[in-house]
């Protein structure tokens, strides 16, 4: 890859389109969380009914752009996405992210906002409100590698079998480092932190990183109907609750706001 191509990258590299069977009504877009990939989130196209429209985004560093820039801020994050989204996906959105990437989400919302493609829904999965700052700093500029593995392992959400691999651990540590950096320093001023569309969070109750009595917090952010849910779990809830989880984003994917629902 040389520079040229590095700077701009291919759309599909940015944005994994995963369409379903006939038409698509409605496009779902997914945003990784902290050291996260594309291909972490490719399998829920079998959870998704046949019309919705599975994107995934993807982060400098890894993949198909593992020879771009690590990202420095959630603009570098952000900002590709929303600029390689595919033709009509913007018509019936819903933005969807998971830790960090709630915050990209965010963003990413607020961008296509600014150039009047506002998405019908934002969810936002396990992540404090983005006018908040970071309650659970991982301060990766401080931790070697083996003590920055320990502190993903304690969170979840990566496979062991890689951390412990020295050779894919080297591939993967630098953007993970990237990527909580950008994480423990964002918070949007409260001014600036508005979305016009609904917002749904969900979470884990006994999640240690968004804790769930923090999560109504992202009520704030809309003016619009707004749903709080909690499911058991830690931080990586879903895992091991994809019926429950898919039924909460069904009702927002259909169209409905959902009543919240109890732990």
């Amino acid at each position: 890859m040389n520079e040229h191509d590095a700077a701009f990258p291919a759309p599909d590299d940015v944005v994994w389109d995963l369409p379903g069977e006939g038409p698509q009504r409605t496009a779902l877009l997914v945003l990784p969380h902290a050291g996260g990939n594309a291909h972490a989130y490719a399998g829920w196209r079998e959870h998704l009914p046949a019309d919705v429209r599975l994107l995934i985004g993807q982060y400098p560093g890894r993949g198909a752009r593992f020879a771009e820039d690590l990202p420095r801020d959630i603009a570098d994050l952000a900002g590709p996405v929303a600029a390689c989204l595919p033709e009509g996906a913007a018509d019936d959105l819903v933005v969807l992210g998971h830790s960090m990437g709630s915050l990209v989400a965010f963003e990413v919302v607020r961008l296509l906002q600014a150039a009047g493609r506002t998405p019908r829904a934002l969810v936002a999965s396990a992540c404090r409100a983005p006018f908040l700052d970071n309650p659970a700093v991982v301060r990766p500029e401080r931790l070697d590698d083996d003590e920055l593995v320990a502190a993903i392992k304690v969170r979840g959400g990566t496979d062991d079998g890689i951390l412990d691999d020295p050779e894919l651990r080297e591939i993967v540590i630098p953007s993970i480092r990237a990527d909580f950096a950008i994480d423990d320093v964002y918070r949007c001023p409260r001014d600036e932190a508005r979305v016009d569309c609904p917002v749904t969070v969900i979470g884990g109750d006994a999640d240690p990183v968004a804790p769930a009595a923090s999560l109504g917090r992202w009520a704030e952010v809309t003016g619009r109907p707004f749903a709080a849910h909690t499911l058991p779990g830690g931080h990586f809830y879903f895992q091991d609750r994809l019926p429950e989880f898919f039924e909460v984003l069904a009702t927002v994917v259909g169209g409905r706001t959902p009543a919240p629902a109890a732990a």
